[in-house]
């Protein structure tokens, strides 16, 4: 039986993305993995502990459940990395690394995600498919990395190999991982706490964003594309919304009474600074008819009802 392999699986994407493939293709060929011992929220389903540097650890999964496909997740995102780089580096490009090398091994497919932290203050504010990547964190410079690598895999060694440039993502089945845009998941946790919230940015900074069950379905639309008809093996961008924090609070005040959001900036707002307010993402809609469904409105009020349950 084809067996799928999710590392990062205790991560934001990882979450959501085990459950949307366990309940498409059933539990038992769902191999989900991190560095901490299985979470419930996981589910029934094969799990194991997995450090994506540990090539030989990588290989006894492949082998031990006769992996086909393999969802690499695991990452250290833009303010962890901005706080340990070597660390962020190591993971995130000897990581996939490994992965690749497996792959053309074993003949097996492979999602890798990339960001908006390819992007840097010399990109557009609106990010086209093909910009100026010139990325101010390490995980920018260790996403841009991950995008070549790819690319190489599939031009020299074959490796069908898949990637998003994913905005920033909204979800509320997991907890902030340390990400520049994890104010919007933030937020919302104070709101349904009945708490005042601090933003770490700006009310006036725009980023582009994604709500998770859109950036699922991006996910598995890529992987399920014929590949014949893809034509960036870097990393395609997808788009869904942009917003300002301010806008974000707003819509939340409106249906949380008495909610209120003050601003104090941090260094992660160097980081919001440098990236596109918005991306074209007409390769993704054309190559394999990419159309994200929520809203602002809409994802607010999924936000909050699904924290409320």
């Amino acid at each position: 039986m084809p067996t799928t392999l999710v590392t990062g699986a205790a991560g934001q994407i990882g979450t959501d993305l085990v459950h949307a493939l366990r309940a498409r293709d059933g539990a038992d060929a769902v191999v989900a993995t991190d560095l901490t011992p299985c979470p419930e929220r996981w589910g029934d389903g094969p799990c194991d502990t997995l450090d994506v540097t540990d090539m030989g650890a990588l290989e006894r999964i492949v082998r031990e459940h006769d992996v086909t496909t393999v969802y690499h997740l695991a990452s250290l995102l833009s303010a962890t990395g901005e706080r340990k780089p070597e660390l962020a580096w190591t993971v995130n490009v000897t990581g996939l690394r490994n992965v690749l090398a497996s792959a053309k091994a074993h003949g097996l497919r492979v999602f890798w995600p990339s960001s908006i932290a390819v992007f840097g203050p010399t990109t557009p504010r609106t990010a086209a498919q093909q910009t100026v990547l010139e990325p101010t964190t390490m995980y920018g410079v260790t996403k841009v990395t991950g995008e070549l690598l790819c690319q190489y895999a599939f031009e020299k060694d074959g490796v069908d190999v898949r990637s998003l440039r994913y905005p920033g993502l909204i979800s509320y089945t997991a907890p902030p991982g340390g990400g520049t845009t994890d104010y919007a998941v933030a937020i919302f946790h104070a709101a349904v706490a009945g708490e005042p919230y601090t933003c770490f940015v700006r009310p006036d900074t725009k980023l582009p964003m994604m709500y998770m069950p859109d950036a699922i379905a991006a996910t598995l639309a890529l992987m399920d594309a014929d590949p014949a008809g893809l034509k960036v093996r870097t990393s395609y961008n997808v788009g869904a919304l942009s917003f300002t924090a301010k806008e974000l609070a707003a819509a939340i005040e409106k249906r949380v009474p008495g909610f209120e959001t003050t601003y104090a900036p941090d260094y992660r707002q160097d980081i919001a600074d440098s990236w596109p307010a918005a991306v074209e993402d007409d390769a993704a809609r054309r190559d394999w008819g990419w159309q994200p469904r929520y809203e602002l409105d809409a994802m607010v009020d999924d936000m909050l009802r699904g924290l409320r349950s």
